[in-house]
């Protein structure tokens, strides 16, 4: 591995003490509900199972902590933390997404005219057992034809009409910049004039890998590398229009959608681990290592922005992943929904120092492995 974990103590991590991670306690409870009622999380490669998860969650629910002091003492009860430490020494890093909220039409008029995709029913996906030779290793997805599976069409093709006149369309945007970021945050909450709030949520993509535009323009001196964020990329596209189509096409991947209903407007979308985000407790880890629903306590000297001009220290639960989440100590921080939300993320690049919360036997049977 190009990680370890180092046992730490609770009292040695920065900000345990003044944290509340009650929040956690009820997505902890419908991540145990989805484990036990629908489908266990799959084990990532550090091997924590979801059996031992369980141990954990039914632990939330016997003894239902309440306050931050016994949240906190259930935590140290029920886990040990160990740090996340990098063979190469490198820090940790932390960036952030959130839950844009869309401006929409069900039909498209003159200013209307964006549309939002419906999964197709010849986008399939692919495997080691679908493979087509010859056909990219990273693509996850493809377009089924009498031919057999093909590549899908890209976003430049896409935009350009392909998908037209098959019923797919969801409901129309006015800006195609605000449909691009959207597909970056993989959801969004739709408003309709009449004031109902939909929501859609991530049904499956083009295939093509993701290219950051936020990099190209950097790359081409458009940009600082040091001031980057996604209000940078928007007001760089909003001066210059004439070449939106050419910097959005730039990333290859498009992303398809479903609908899904608001049943609690606090509550986030639901993610990769099939239950609500909750802002600020919700974190996307690499699921290829880690396993969804374990705890982690992130801590930053240098994201301050979001509490208030303090340091970044806060226990999380991992309900995500994404694409670009790749290693062991890497996260993305869910902020929210709406404009607000969205000002937090945008910012977000940090350095971070990752411990993770194993539950007590997985802890011992790891630390008896490596000993």
């Amino acid at each position: 591995m190009d990680y370890r974990l180092v046992p730490a103590r609770f009292s040695a991590i920065p900000g345990w003490d003044e944290d509340d991670p009650t929040p956690l306690m009820a997505a902890m409870r419908r991540c145990r509900d989805h484990i036990r009622d629908v489908k266990p999380y799959k084990t990532g490669s550090l091997g924590i199972t979801a059996g031992e998860l369980l141990s954990l969650l039914d632990a939330v629910v016997a003894e239902d902590p309440q306050g931050a002091d016994a949240v906190r003492a259930f935590f140290e009860a029920h886990t040990i933390p160990f740090l996340i430490e990098k063979a190469d020494g490198a820090p940790g890093f932390v960036t952030a997404f959130y839950e844009p909220e869309v401006a929409v039409r069900a039909e498209p008029d003159a200013e209307y005219r964006y549309p939002f995709y419906r999964r197709p029913d010849d986008l399939v996906d692919i495997d080691d057992d679908n493979r087509p030779a010859g056909f990219p290793a990273g693509y996850a997805f493809g377009r089924k034809t009498g031919g057999g599976i093909v590549e899908h069409p890209d976003r430049g093709e896409v935009e350009r009409g392909f998908l037209s006149g098959r019923g797919l369309e969801i409901a129309y945007a006015r800006s195609k910049v605000d449909v691009f970021f959207a597909h970056v945050q993989g959801a969004a909450r739709l408003i309709y004039p009449d004031g109902t709030l939909k929501r859609i949520t991530y049904a499956g993509k083009s295939g093509h890998p993701f290219s950051p535009i936020g990099k190209l323009l950097i790359d081409r001196g458009e940009i600082d590398a040091a001031t980057v964020s996604m209000a940078s990329i928007r007001d760089w596209l909003a001066r210059h229009e004439d070449q939106v189509d050419a910097v959005l096409w730039h990333n290859r991947s498009f992303i398809f959608f479903k609908e899904a209903a608001v049943d609690d407007i606090d509550l986030g979308p639901i993610a990769a681990a099939k239950v609500p985000l909750v802002a600020g407790r919700s974190l996307a880890v690499d699921r290829m290592i880690h396993t969804f629903g374990l705890p982690f306590f992130i801590s930053s000297d240098s994201l301050t922005h979001i509490d208030g001009g303090k340091p970044f220290r806060r226990l999380m639960l991992a309900l995500d992943t994404g694409t670009a989440i790749v290693g062991p100590a890497r996260g993305d921080i869910f902020t929210g929904s709406g404009d607000a939300a969205g000002a937090l993320a945008g910012h977000v690049r940090n350095h971070a120092t990752f411990h993770i919360l194993l539950p007590r036997a997985a802890a011992e049977r790891y630390l008896h492995a490596e000993g």
